[in-house]
């Protein structure tokens, strides 16, 4: 049991380390990040006009955000992982939800304004590091399967 968790123990700091850091986005996302909708999601929003918006501002803090998560979930991955194959596999992922994501979040703001429960919900995966959540047990998975 000691010499497995003597084994374990560089994936049990990196997990605790990057869990860290994504409680500390989170608990200090209103001094980092300009987010309009941070407030507007907090209230009753389904009757309520969209706010006004800087879209230049919005659209940096946003990918900045995204980019902070995206670079945590890769680290939290490669660490529980230690496999190059999972690790540019993601990146990739990572990547092709950012164009869609921001596509989709931009064009709902846009020319669908009345829709703000769809726009919740891009938003979330655009601010939260869902997709890590996702990723780790479908590779853990998947590396179960190859074993077999």
């Amino acid at each position: 049991m000691l010499n497995s968790f003597k084994q374990q123990k560089n994936k049990i700091l990196i997990t605790i380390g990057v869990v860290f850091c994504f409680a500390l986005i989170r608990a200090f996302e209103n001094a980092l990040f300009y987010d309009p909708f941070l407030y507007y999601f907090e209230g009753d929003f389904a009757k309520k006009p969209l706010p006004e918006i800087n879209s230049f501002k919005l659209f940096l803090n946003l990918l900045f955000r995204y980019a902070l998560n995206t670079i945590l979930s890769l680290i939290l991955l490669y660490g529980l992982f230690r496999d190059m194959g999972i690790f540019n596999f993601s990146a990739f992922l990572y990547g092709f939800f950012l164009i869609v994501l921001f596509g989709m979040f931009f064009t709902i703001v846009k020319y669908f304004p009345d829709n703000s429960w769809l726009l919740f919900y891009v938003r979330r995966f655009i601010i939260q590091p869902i997709f890590v959540i996702l990723f780790i047990p479908a590779f853990y998975y998947q590396l179960q399967n190859l074993e077999k």
